[in-house]
């Protein structure tokens, strides 16, 4: 997001915010990587390769252009949070809805409501859940721009694991303890100096 939001708008962030953001990307990196387990092998697991690599990539790069088109509509429209989210929600239905036409599951879909009926309150259930998480998630970015919130969902991802560590006591490498500690680094480094200023423009 930052990547792009400097590359295609044309702004900039303040120096300590470029460090915290590499600070916490470096520390989530170092944590999820991992050795492929194989007797004798050298080589490691962290990008993936072939289709893996290529939609890690993909996702990448459309959640950067995503943070782009949010930044210049809080910066020329003034777009609201209620207002973002409705349209992407249309714009996800419609094509959803047109791959589950084209696939056939949208009939799968039907028969298995029939046979199941009680899934129909736990898809609604879902469904309110979901729209109250997106609400917050809309809020952050038309408030405090997209960068903040990708920061927060990938810090967030980053302690759930953290967590499912500690509470079932699975062990950790030394490489991934330097990764918490560059996280929690950055994390500190944000609060303190990253607040000097929003994004800048040239």
């Amino acid at each position: 997001v930052m990547l792009l939001g400097v590359t295609l708008l044309g702004g900039g962030y303040p120096p300590a915010k470029y460090l915290c953001v590499l600070l916490r990307g470096g520390g989530v990196a170092l944590f999820l990587y991992k050795p492929k387990k194989g007797a004798g092998s050298d080589d490691h697991v962290f990008w993936g390769g072939g289709f893996s690599g290529s939609s890690q990539l993909l996702s990448l790069t459309g959640g950067g252009l995503t943070g782009v088109s949010q930044d210049h509509m809080r910066a020329h429209y003034q777009t609201g949070s209620n207002h973002m989210m409705l349209n992407v929600n249309l714009w996800s239905t419609l094509f959803l809805g047109a791959g589950i036409l084209f696939t056939g599951e949208l009939w799968e879909f039907l028969s298995f409501t029939e046979r199941y009926p009680s899934i129909i309150y736990n898809i609604l259930l879902f469904g309110l859940t979901s729209a109250l998480g997106q609400s917050f998630i809309f809020m952050t970015v038309v408030y405090f721009g997209p960068l903040t919130c990708s920061i927060i969902t990938t810090t967030r991802k980053f302690f759930t694991i953290l967590a499912s560590v500690i509470l079932f006591a699975n062990p950790i490498s030394t490489m991934q303890w330097v990764g918490t500690v560059l996280v929690f680094l950055g994390l500190g480094l944000d609060a303190r100096f990253g607040k000097g200023g929003g994004k800048t423009s040239h």
